[in-house]
C-alpha cells in the first residue's frame, strides 16, 4: 500500500477532516464520516463500512499495525502519515491510538432495515439528542444482541464522532434503522411487532409483561417522554417502579433495565 505524508495543518485534506469532525452538513454532503481508534475502525470494517482513507502518526502507531488494521477491508484505502501535531488537533481522546479513518456512510433509512429473527427484540429511541445517551443505548443493544435499534426523529447526526466514541464502535455492531416516528410505527405494525412504550400514563409495571414474542421497547427523552403517536400506538405502556423522590431516570439506564428483563424472559423460555 502506497503511503503519503502530510506535515501541514493547512493541507486541504486536513481541513476537510476537521469539517467532517465538526459539521453534520459536511458529513451528509460528502457521504463520509470520521472514525478514531483501532477498535472502532476494526468494528466498522466488520460491519461492512468502506474505509477510504487512513491517517496515522508513526510516533504512536507503526505502519505494520496500520496494515494489520486493514487486513479485512475490501475497499481501496489511501494511507496518509501525519505529524503528531496534526493528529492531536484532529483527535478527541487524550489517551489516543494514533489512527483516524474516513469511512463512507450508509443509508440507514428504515426502508433498508432487514430483520433475520422470527421473533425480533428491538429497541426504539424517539427523538434522542445527546450523543452520550445514543452511544450508551447502542452499547446496551450490543450487549443484549438486539435484532435492531431504531431511531425515530433523531436530533443528532448518527455519524457524529461523539456517538461513535461514546458507543465504543457499537454503532457498527448493531442493525440500525432511522426514520420518522410515523415511519417506524408503520414498520413495526407491518412486521406484527408488539410495541411497549416506556411511559407513566396508563402504564403497568414492566416485569409483568411478556416479551418473548416479537417486541419493540420504545423509550423517549427524559425531558418530554414519548410522543402522542407512540403513546396511542403502543400495545401497552410500561413503567419501572421507583422508590425515590424523582419519577424518571437516565434513558439509557431505563432502556437497559427493560431490555435485560426481556432477555431474561427469552433465555428462561429456551
Amino acid at each position: 500500500m502506497q503511503k503519503n505524508q502530510i506535515t501541514s495543518a493547512q493541507n486541504s485534506r486536513i481541513k476537510l477532516l476537521n469539517q467532517l469532525k465538526e459539521k453534520s452538513r459536511v458529513r451528509k454532503k460528502e457521504k463520509s464520516f470520521l472514525i478514531e481508534g483501532q477498535r472502532e475502525i476494526h468494528l466498522a470494517i466488520q460491519g461492512g463500512y468502506s474505509i477510504t482513507q487512513l491517517y496515522y502518526c508513526t510516533s504512536i502507531i507503526s505502519h505494520e499495525e496500520i496494515v494489520n488494521i486493514l487486513t479485512d477491508n475490501d475497499s481501496a484505502t489511501e494511507l496518509f502519515e501525519i505529524t503528531i501535531e496534526i493528529y492531536q488537533k484532529l483527535a478527541y481522546r487524550t489517551t489516543t491510538e494514533g489512527v483516524l479513518a474516513v469511512a463512507k456512510s450508509k443509508d440507514l433509512g428504515i426502508h433498508n432495515l432487514k430483520l433475520s429473527s422470527k421473533t425480533p427484540l428491538i429497541l426504539v429511541a424517539e427523538a434522542p439528542e445527546k450523543p452520550g445517551n445514543i452511544g450508551a443505548l447502542l452499547r446496551t443493544a450490543d450487549a443484549a444482541q438486539l435484532d435492531a435499534v431504531l431511531i425515530a426523529n433523531p436530533k443528532t447526526d448518527i455519524y457524529n464522532p461523539n456517538i461513535i466514541r461514546s458507543s465504543v464502535g457499537c454503532l457498527f455492531t448493531n442493525n440500525v434503522g432511522i426514520g420518522s416516528t410515523k415511519e417506524i410505527i408503520s414498520f413495526l405494525k407491518n412486521e406484527n411487532i408488539t410495541i411497549y412504550g416506556a411511559a407513566l400514563d396508563q402504564s403497568e409495571d414492566y416485569h409483568i409483561q411478556d416479551y418473548t414474542k416479537s417486541t419493540a421497547i420504545v423509550v423517549g427523552t427524559e425531558a418530554t417522554g414519548l410522543s402522542t403517536d407512540f403513546l396511542n400506538n403502543a400495545s401497552q405502556n410500561i413503567k419501572i417502579p421507583m422508590s425515590g423522590v424523582i419519577d424518571s431516570m437516565n434513558v439509557s439506564v431505563a432502556a437497559g433495565i427493560l431490555i435485560f428483563e426481556a432477555k431474561r424472559q427469552r433465555d428462561f423460555r429456551k
